[in-house]
């Protein structure tokens, strides 16, 4: 790609991200393309996080409380016409932006979904990474992470309400009924040594916002709130039938995830104002 090309800006978000960061701003700044606009938006890191981020960054800003306001604080700060999303323990494939660059300009798509692959260490990230790679071309658990300027800020950005779901909510709202286009190279999402104990208070934290995503989408998550049971699960079941251990594994977990994800629906609800009027009356 040439200097003439449009600019793309990439958004890393961070909360001591030590352990994965200089492998992820690697990534970025070993893409293909060019030119990069390369932000990062960290929230109150007490590690290297800082640090890492300004040897690969001139453009290191102070965002929060969740990240969903830090992404909508780095697409402020940027200047490209074009907006990609990643999360610090993730890496880029080199031509991850030159594909995506060549699938809007041949679709006139909004947005484009890049594949993720799960790796890490020990069992159960063996067990994620079986699961993930069911979801390889499922609309309802993809999202997209790159945008085309115009269409995230027409449809207002991130919705800093939700933490979790938040980005098949802006990829819903900027697909509508159409269906993104894909690359072929892929985002490596590292997920360290899995701990059931993290697992399950992540998904707690995420499912409290759960009813504010379904009132915005309820027919989509519907499906989505099947941890289990998952459609993608019974399309691929040749290849978890290869690989039983790994399968009762990663089910296993889906299963713990579920009691969390209730545990923390109920939590929030339990918390609102109106639920709170009613307990007193």
């Amino acid at each position: 790609m040439s200097p003439g090309n449009p600019l793309v800006s990439v958004i890393v978000t961070t909360r001591n991200s030590e352990r994965t960061l200089d492998a992820c701003l690697a990534s970025i700044r070993s893409q293909l393309y060019r030119p990069i606009q390369l932000i990062v938006v960290d929230h109150e890191s007490t590690d290297k996080t800082v640090q890492i981020a300004r040897e690969y960054s001139q453009m290191v800003d102070s965002h929060g409380p969740e990240r969903s306001a830090q992404r909508n604080r780095g697409a402020h700060l940027a200047h490209g016409d074009y907006l990609l999303f990643i999360d610090s323990d993730m890496k880029l494939s080199p031509g991850v932006v030159t594909e995506c660059i060549a699938a809007i300009s041949t679709n006139g798509a909004p947005a484009v979904v890049i594949p993720e692959i799960s790796f890490g260490e020990g069992f159960l990230a063996k067990c994620r990474s079986l699961e993930r790679s069911c979801y390889l071309g499922d609309d309802t658990i993809e999202g997209a992470r790159f945008f085309t300027r115009n269409a995230f800020v027409m449809v207002g950005g991130f919705d800093e309400t939700l933490t979790g779901p938040e980005d098949w909510d802006l990829s819903i709202r900027v697909a509508g009924s159409a269906s993104l286009p894909r690359t072929t190279s892929q985002i490596w999402h590292d997920e360290g040594r899995i701990k059931v104990g993290a697992v399950m208070a992540k998904k707690r934290y995420y499912a409290a916002s759960w009813a504010s995503y379904v009132h915005k989408h309820p027919r989509r998550a519907l499906g989505q709130a099947n941890l289990i049971f998952r459609p993608a699960f019974r399309r691929h079941w040749r290849r978890l039938a290869r690989h039983p251990i790994l399968t009762l594994g990663f089910l296993s977990l889906k299963g713990i995830e579920t009691v969390a994800a209730v545990w923390g629906v109920m939590g929030a609800q339990l918390a609102s104002p109106h639920v709170a009027r009613g307990s007193r009356s």
